[in-house]
């Protein structure tokens, strides 16, 4: 089984995104959706979760429900805007034992994702 990992840091608050909420959808070959997880991050913004990878064709979409998160952050801001309401993130994964780590860093306008490099080469 593969690994998707995560770890999410709150650009306007200079710190980890607790709790937010991120989903996992396989996409197969015929555009069908079928729904991997869909959790909380930890208090460190970070998740780890293992998928069945079996089919190598298959696109995987990572959700990041930001406008939840910032709304619930926010909440007492009535003239609060936000424009990005959930990220996605979508990914290949070629190697059904591989090991991806995304992390993301977010505001309420914009965001920012990368590859590590090692991603696969290195353990969690």
């Amino acid at each position: 089984m593969a690994t998707i990992s995560s770890h999410v840091l709150d650009a306007v608050g200079g710190s980890h995104a607790s709790g937010i909420r991120i989903a996992c959808y396989r996409i197969a070959s015929d555009d069908s959706r079928s729904r991997l997880f869909n959790l909380a991050a930890s208090d460190e913004g970070r998740i780890q979760q293992q998928v069945d990878t079996d089919d190598t064709d298959s696109q995987y979409e990572l959700l990041f429900y930001s406008g939840e998160y910032f709304r619930d952050l926010n909440s007492h801001k009535e003239d609060s805007v936000q424009i990005v309401d959930t990220v996605v993130v979508r990914i290949s994964m070629p190697d059904p034992n591989g090991n991806y780590h995304i992390p993301i860093m977010l505001s309420p306008h914009s965001y920012s994702v990368w590859w590590p490099a090692l991603a696969i080469d290195k353990p969690l």
